[in-house]
């Protein structure tokens, strides 16, 4: 069982007994017996890619045989696979077997025969094996570390990648749950929420695509994005490749919160799904090798249509995704023409226009948004945080005035402001809300009622000069602070 980006596995088999020709013939035929699909072919070898299956999603299969009679076979997954459950081994040890089949069958008059047949199959036998694979940026990792190391053609992922990182540490750092920070932490740290984003944050919609809702969903982001900037940028290059990403991000989040009245989102899944939709455009179309196009749009559709799906469980945005994934695939397209022809001045009149259409868009969108109930409950509710600091204000006269004055200041500023604020509640309770959000002012209007009782206490024990009413307004503390434990996890 292999692990890594993509999981892969190597084995060399030696056979002393043949010379190089003699040995690409048995390897072509023991993969044809096997019925991979043959994608390139040179003297050295030859690059192929298993059949889909329950088994197999199409791994690549390179073969490279050298002159002191050993063959190397590497099987790697073209999806993004984090665990192969031992498909590799198999791939390499069924190659192995089909290829002692084969040197017990042929004669050295077929061997020569079939060699004949080759070249003239494969024009290209005097070159070199593998060049333009679909994986081969992966072949220059040199490990786990390496992923993480920008380089020519691998630029902006790193870069991306690092920035995903650094807000979650500071958000840890400042105090935030690892695991799973709560709905607050989120929104200080700039995640998505129709009903705030509304209200002109609209910079939310881009800072929530580098926000995570805690470590799990971090790393399972950034390992998509490592694994589909590993087989895109390279592609792209570093300008159309930051462009999309930053686009579909945005298109995402503006997903969310068209669809969704009462979420809030967070993540760089949006981004990520708008990769794979600009990589599932480009594999219709013939920039990439045909089977190694076939493997990739095959494993690809699997990954994103089983989180699709997956999201429809809910706890998942998949609005979010939706958007992200349509807008990249239009993005794909718009980038095939700057691909084929690799024109810097066309490539940035692609993106220029992109960006023009992608604000005008952008901002007919938001302007076609129209405010809900649950919209105006959150403007309004500002509104109760106001009045209930104004209530607690007099307690800052307790010290410095005259009985007098702090009872006046307990009716005229305490009491008159609570009975504003229940008010208030009442009327936002009528509106078209989520059932959460009406628990959630049944016991704001409790809160209120009891900070009345206990003022009015408060101010007839001064008045009275006496301690009868100590007990009861204890009771009512206790009850205020047990609300505002409840309201704190609501």
């Amino acid at each position: 069982m292999a692990f890594g980006i993509s999981p892969k596995h190597t084995q060399e088999i030696t056979i002393e007994t043949k010379n190089s020709e003699e040995l690409l013939v048995v390897s072509l035929l023991a993969a044809k017996q096997l019925k991979w699909n043959i994608s390139r072919v040179t003297k050295n070898g030859f690059l192929a890619y298993t059949r889909f299956s329950m088994t197999s999603w199409s791994e690549e299969v390179k073969c490279v045989i050298n002159e002191d009679g050993v063959i190397s076979i590497k099987s790697e997954c073209t999806g993004s696979q984090i665990i192969d459950w031992g498909k590799n081994k198999k791939n390499t040890e069924a190659f192995e077997q089909e290829l002692g089949v084969q040197l017990k069958n042929l004669t050295e008059d077929q061997l020569v025969s079939e060699y004949q047949l080759i070249k003239d199959k494969y024009q290209n036998l005097e070159g070199e094996v593998l060049v333009n694979t679909a994986l081969s940026k992966k072949e220059s990792l040199s490990g786990w570390m390496s992923i993480f190391k920008p380089t020519d053609g691998y630029m902006v992922t790193p870069i991306l990648v690092y920035i995903n990182v650094l807000v979650f540490i500071l958000m840890c750092l400042a105090g935030s749950n690892i695991f799973l920070p709560d709905n607050q932490v989120l929104l200080d740290w700039g995640a998505n929420f129709r009903p705030v984003t509304m209200q002109g944050q609209w910079w939310r919609l881009f800072t929530s695509c580098f926000v995570h809702i805690g470590l799990m969903h971090l790393l399972l982001n950034i390992y998509a994005l490592i694994y589909i900037g590993l087989l895109l940028e390279p592609y792209l290059g570093k300008t159309r490749f930051l462009t999309a990403y930053l686009i579909t991000g945005i298109v995402g989040s503006l997903g969310s919160i068209m669809f969704n009245d009462n979420v809030i989102s967070a993540g760089a899944s949006g981004a990520i799904f708008g990769m794979y939709g600009v990589f599932l455009a480009m594999l219709t179309t013939n920039l990439i090798e045909k089977s190694a196009r076939k493997a990739l749009l095959t494993s690809i559709a699997v990954f994103v249509g089983y989180n699709l799906v997956n999201g429809l469980k809910g706890g998942i945005d998949n609005a979010a995704h939706i958007g992200g994934l349509a807008s990249g695939i239009v993005i794909g397209y718009c980038y095939l023409p700057s691909l084929k022809n690799t024109s810097a001045k066309l490539k940035r009149v692609t993106v220029g226009v992109l960006l023009v259409v992608f604000i005008v868009a952008s901002s007919f969108a938001i302007t076609s948004i129209k405010p809900n109930d649950l919209d105006t409950y959150v403007v309004e509710i500002e509104e109760f945080v106001k009045l209930e600091e104004k209530a607690l204000s007099v307690f800052e006269l307790l010290e410095s005035s005259s009985d007098e004055v702090f009872t006046k200041a307990l009716q005229e500023t305490g009491v008159t402001n609570w009975k504003k604020a229940k008010v208030l509640i009442e009327k936002l309770d009528a509106l078209d809300i989520p059932e959460e959000v009406h628990a959630r002012n049944a016991l704001l209007k409790k809160y209120c009622q009891l900070r009345i009782n206990s003022f009015d206490l408060f101010c007839r024990s001064i008045v009275e000069d006496t301690q009868i009413y100590d007990g009861q307004i204890k009771s009512y503390n206790s009850q205020i602070n047990s609300i505002i434990n409840q309201l704190s996890v609501l």
